[in-house]
């Protein structure tokens, strides 16, 4: 423990250290909070092994206190690997290795496995949030670390980094908005003709194959359900010759912790299922996150991974479906290319100068690829 600028500096290794109610009462104080910052999402993640320091992932994370009061927090996590993480720098880790020099362990602030922009730089105001950032430089140049790694700030935050001596990166994530429609025909309505037509016939696929849907809000999941899916999931990675990041213990947990953030879509065919996909919602946002098939039905896991949610978007009057990392299949379905950041630091002024260089080159070619997406934009010209 230390004391910087007036506040009492921890490093925490568990979030009951914090306590669920301190953790959440901050989460509540940013700016647009999300589902996968809360003690129970965050709680399930470590306790179920998923990220874990067995599996690579060490939470360390800093939080400042004023008083009693919890100020200001940043997740981290020392890494021995960049698996789960989305924002890849293996090429960068190649390098260090092929000059002989280690590039793990590094300091990581990210949710685990999910590609979701939310607050990382946690604080309950302007003074609190420098206090962290200057916790945050003191800690990577006290720890034998390589580098540090913000992953997927919202971009205030992220320029806050870079006043501090980081190095941005921008990314691009393909995003739904909802305007207001009625109903998904309504939607469709407002694409072009070819698109509105795809989406049709891959729907009247899943039907002709005999294959039904429904929709189990997660404070009606029973075990049997989160069991099915599970195993839907890891089927899928089985089937990937990939080895799955979470397991049953994480899903009965957020399935018992955040019910109300948690929506299964379950197919079945001839009175048995065949496939399954899991999102997270608050009253804003929805955020595709896990789908797994026991047999594979074509176009179903458009269906149960992006339309079926649609749906419930439109019918809760949620504003926006975040499509998760990549893909920019989802264009023809409605979702829109949105920008996204991180922020590093790199301790060796050779890389630092060469990642610099090279995310100057990689920020014109996203420019570039932004505008080319936007050309491309799938809703019919309004006349």
């Amino acid at each position: 423990m230390e004391v910087i600028l007036n506040y009492r500096t921890h490093i925490v290794s568990s979030l009951s250290e914090i306590g669920r109610e301190r953790w959440d009462a901050l989460v509540q104080a940013q700016d647009r909070p999300n589902p996968f910052l809360s003690y129970a999402f965050l709680h399930a993640l470590h306790e179920s092994g998923s990220a874990a320091p067995e599996a690579g992932w060490q939470p360390q994370f800093l939080v400042l206190y004023h008083g009693a009061e919890l100020a200001a927090a940043l997740p981290l996590y020392v890494k021995g690997h960049s698996y789960g993480e989305y924002v890849f720098d293996w090429a960068w880790a190649d390098a260090y290795q092929r000059h002989g020099l280690e590039y793990y362990p590094k300091l990581l602030s990210a949710i685990p496995f999910t590609p979701v922009t939310g607050p990382r730089l946690m604080a309950r105001g302007p003074a609190e949030r420098a206090a962290l950032i200057e916790v945050l430089k003191a800690t990577q140049q006290a720890s034998s670390v390589s580098s540090t790694h913000v992953l997927f700030p919202p971009e205030d935050q992220a320029r806050q980094l870079l006043d501090a001596g980081f190095m941005l990166r921008s990314g691009v994530q393909f995003h739904w908005l909802n305007q207001d429609y009625d109903s998904f025909e309504e939607f469709l309505s407002t694409l072009e003709q070819k698109k509105r037509k795809n989406i049709r016939a891959e729907r009247r696929k899943v039907a002709q194959a005999g294959v039904t849907l429904r929709r189990v809000r997660g404070r009606d999941a029973l075990e049997s359900d989160w069991v099915l899916f599970n195993r839907c999931y890891r089927h899928t990675y089985k089937a990937h010759h990939s080895t799955p990041y979470l397991n049953l213990d994480f899903f009965l947990r957020i399935g018992a912790d955040m019910p109300d953030n948690i929506l299964l879509v379950i197919a079945e065919r001839g009175g048995r299922p065949v496939a399954s996909s899991l999102v997270i919602h608050d009253g804003e946002t929805l955020y595709g996150r896990y789908w797994g098939e026991l047999e594979h039905v074509p176009c179903l896991h458009f269906e149960a991974s992006y339309y079926q949610p649609l749906e419930f978007c439109i019918e809760q009057g949620i504003a926006t479906f975040e499509g998760g990392a990549q893909g920019e299949h989802k264009m023809a379905r409605g979702f829109l290319p949105t920008r996204t950041w991180s922020a590093h630091w790199l301790d060796h002024p050779s890389f630092s100068d060469a990642v610099e260089r090279f995310l100057e080159r990689e920020a014109g070619g996203i420019d570039d690829y932004m505008d080319e997406l936007n050309e491309r934009n799938p809703f019919r010209a309004r006349s």
